[in-house]
Order: C-alpha cells, then sequence, then structure tokens
C-alpha cells in the first residue's frame, strides 16, 4: 500500500480538519499528502514518504522502532535471504533456546528481592527485544523456505 493510500483511509476516518488544527496546518497540505503523487503536482512530500525517504538516507531503523514504540508495538526488521540451506535451522532454533533462556536469567536475578528496579527493567526489556529480533528472524526464514537469512542477520 503507498503512504497516500494509507493517509487517504486514514482521513476517512479522521477529520482532516481536526487533524489540521491538531498540528497547527493548512487543510490543504493535509488533502494534499493524501494525493497520488503526480495527480495535482502539489510536489509535497507527506510525513510518511519523508520517513521513508530519513531511514532510506540515513540506513538507521532506530526511526522505525521510535515510531513503533509510539504506536505501542515494536520493529523487527526482516532478514535479508539468498539461497536455502536448511542445515542453518539447528543452530537458529538453538540461538532462540539461547536468547529464551537468557531473559529468563535476567528476569529471575531481578525477582530475587521480590522488585523491579528501573535498570533491571530496561533490561529485561533489552533481553526481549533481542528474543523478538531472533525469533522473528527465524520465523520469516521459515515462511520464506530460505535459512541463509538466518545466518546473515548474524553478520
Amino acid at each position: 500500500m503507498q503512504s497516500h493510500e494509507i493517509l487517504r483511509e486514514v482521513f476517512s476516518k479522521n477529520s482532516p480538519k481536526k487533524v489540521a488544527e491538531s498540528m497547527g496546518l493548512s487543510l490543504s497540505m493535509i488533502y494534499k499528502w493524501a494525493e497520488k503523487p503526480g495527480d495535482r503536482g502539489s510536489g509535497t512530500l507527506n510525513p510518511l514518504d519523508r520517513i521513508d525517504a530519513l531511514m532510506q538516507c540515513t540506513g538507521d531503523s532506530r526511526i522505525a522502532e521510535w515510531i513503533s514504540q509510539r504506536a505501542g508495538g515494536f520493529f523487527i526488521g526482516n532478514p535479508k535471504t539468498k539461497r536455502p540451506h536448511p542445515y542453518f535451522m539447528i543452530p537458529a532454533t538453538n540461538e532462540i533456546i539461547q536468547e529464551f533462556a537468557e531473559m529468563l536469567s535476567v528476569i529471575a536475578e531481578a525477582a530475587l528481592d521480590h522488585e523491579i528496579s528501573e535498570s533491571e527493567s530496561a533490561d529485561i526489556r533489552a533481553r526481549w527485544e533481542k528474543l523478538k529480533s531472533v525469533t522473528e528472524c527465524f520465523v520469516k526464514c521459515c515462511e520464506d523456505g530460505n535459512f541463509s537469512g538466518i545466518m546473515d542477520n548474524k553478520k
């Protein structure tokens, strides 16, 4: 789906006028964001296209991670896959188990005193994010039937 199509759908359920007022922008600017590029010649990049351009030129996924976090979720990039090598499955499943064990270890250690500090909470979150990332890579490779991506993602 193209960015202008997403915005068109969003604006069909949310008043463009309210969006414009809330953001301190003109109503015409909001409507331009939902136009297909080149339709009316505005040439205005919508915020989604600008975010995409920013990520492309910086190569930094923290932008997507931040947006995902603000939306109440998380970002996990898809692995890069090349050719099928099913023998990568054993180390990949071992890595998932190891990451899970490490997360449980961090949780157990933090819970010893029956309190979780801010620092301990941050450590738990970091281990959880790593486990989700490793598992998503594995699942994506399973879906693609291509396990070389598991090894490529480690590099």
